[in-house]
């Protein structure tokens, strides 16, 4: 039995192997890893919840890994006229623009749900 009270050591490999950043920094995983697949359908809402009463359409859904999901949020905030981010695997773009990225969506081969109220 060890009386050792020990509650913090730098003596141990606290850094990713791939990235070489503080493990609690790294973002490996999380960047290489592409969405599930799902069901195959591309749910299209528009939430309001936490924002301050501004309206966002949120695309959830999609099969891409990261590069491909930024290039197609681009062309989605591009089509709809507005600005965006990716948060969680999922586009969001400003403001009530589920139309527009329905069709663009349609036109890129998805199958496209209007989901919510």
């Amino acid at each position: 039995m060890s009386s050792s009270k020990l509650v913090y050591s730098t003596s141990g490999n606290n850094t990713c192997p791939r990235c070489g950043k503080a493990l609690f920094k790294c973002r490996c995983d999380t960047q290489s890893a592409p969405a599930s697949t799902g069901d195959g359908i591309v749910r299209i809402q528009r939430e309001t919840k936490g924002r301050g009463g501004k309206e966002v359409t949120v695309i959830t859904g999609l099969p891409l890994a990261d590069a491909e999901l930024k290039t197609l949020a681009k062309k989605l905030k591009s089509a709809a006229g507005s600005g965006g981010s990716i948060k969680n695997g999922a586009i969001e773009i400003q403001g009530d623009k589920r139309a527009v990225c329905q069709t663009v969506l349609q036109q890129a081969g998805y199958t496209v749900k209007l989901a919510g109220g």
